[in-house]
């Protein structure tokens, strides 16, 4: 099979590939064409770590959940054993779904609706109702075609191509930055889900940047200045920086009051937040007591699914008296604002007049992931940015 075409033309991309302060945003088709998008699935998407959740959904054996990766079906099962693993969401039989996308059961074995085959929670084909004439040797009795899975502080993520690099390699030096937040030792509070009608990298662009908070954000910019903070200098496919609390402020809350603080993080990182976002699909804003995350997922090249968790320790969601509201809130406020200025770049992307724009020197984040897609685009497999 011949390798796709560059999706867009090269001369394009080389003002998004420009140092900060001449860097430009990426030309209309990245955000409009149904053909960039198929190759940003198959080249960017497919063959990269895509985090399918947080492991908190797979608790204990016979929890399983059926997710999308970048347009493929992807069935996650906790077996017996304990193990985490990955499967296509496909029957051997007939190709039916195991599990509907977006669905969960827990179940002591994974069994398909249509005709009712069964497999053990390794794949493994249990039965195969009157095929009592089937080959010995037939490949079904293999059972599910197994897809690429791994664990990375406390996120579960997917390579449906099976030949990325090693996730170590992709997710580089982001693990220093979060490991003072143990996002593995902490559990799903509180979720949400939007749909989105813009193109998944408009929401990101807009998360890398706070050039937009004083004019959509009031609520925010009360509890941090849209100046502070520094961008991160990533070595790997990530993007990111931070932001200071003002003085009153314990958290990014309403009125700036939160829950108490991380027990394990150290006092400085208690007055900002981070912001950082690995390619191609998980943002994860970690505040001085809990950790929000947007999971994306393109539908269209207007339209975007949003997956937000927040997650807390598991012995404060425990107590009778917790309330996320105070985070689940603020945030809801903040998105809606941050995907209501998205969708109306969308609809500006569509038209004749558009043109790209340049960066804000205050945008450096949003330039690092714009290179990896450009250079994504020219290599025709996730790249790293370009500092």
């Amino acid at each position: 099979m011949s390798e796709p075409a560059v999706p867009i033309e090269p001369k394009l991309l080389e003002p998004v590939l420009a140092p900060l302060g001449r860097s430009r945003t990426l030309p209309a088709a990245a955000y409009t064409s149904e053909e960039v998008l198929a190759f940003e699935r198959e080249r960017l998407w497919e063959r990269s770590w895509v985090c399918a959740g947080h492991v908190g959904a797979w608790p204990d054996p016979g929890h399983q959940a059926a997710v999308s990766v970048g347009g493929q079906g992807v069935l996650l099962v906790r077996d017996q054993a304990g193990t985490l693993r990955g499967f296509f969401n496909v029957c051997r039989h007939r190709g039916h779904e195991l599990l509907e996308c977006g669905t969960a059961v827990v179940e002591r074995t994974v069994r398909c609706p249509y005709h009712a085959w069964v497999y053990r929670l390794d794949g493994r084909l249990r039965t195969a109702p009157r095929f009592g004439q089937l080959d010995p040797g037939d490949p079904v009795r293999e059972g599910l075609v197994p897809a690429r899975v791994a664990a990375w502080h406390g996120w579960v993520f997917v390579n449906v191509s099976g030949d990325a690099p090693d996730l170590a390699e992709h997710v580089g030096n982001l693990g220093e930055l979060l490991a003072p937040y143990r996002p593995e030792a902490l559990v799903p509070a509180a979720g949400r889900r939007y749909l989105v009608e813009a193109n998944w990298k408009l929401l990101v662009e807009n998360y890398h940047e706070c050039y937009h908070c004083p004019s959509i954000h009031p609520e925010l910019c009360r509890v941090t200045p849209s100046d502070s903070g520094e961008d991160f200098e990533p070595h790997g496919l990530w993007a990111g920086g931070s932001m200071d609390l003002r003085e009153h402020a314990e958290t990014m809350s309403l009125d700036g009051r939160g829950g108490d603080p991380l027990p394990w993080l150290p006092e400085p990182a208690r007055r900002q937040v981070l912001y950082l976002g690995l390619f191609p699909n998980l943002l994860v804003s970690a505040h001085p007591d809990y950790v929000l995350t947007h999971r994306l997922e393109p539908v269209a090249p207007d339209r975007t699914q949003v997956e937000c968790e927040w997650l807390f320790p598991a012995e404060v969601v425990e107590r009778p008296d917790f309330d996320p509201g105070f985070a689940v809130d603020f945030w809801d406020v903040t998105n809606r604002q941050d995907f209501r200025a998205c969708e109306s770049v969308q609809r500006g992307t569509a038209s004749r007049g558009y043109r790209q724009g340049p960066l804000a020197l205050q945008e450096g984040s949003a330039r690092h992931f714009l290179t990896m897609v450009a250079g994504g685009y020219l290599n025709g497999s996730p790249t790293g940015p370009r500092l």
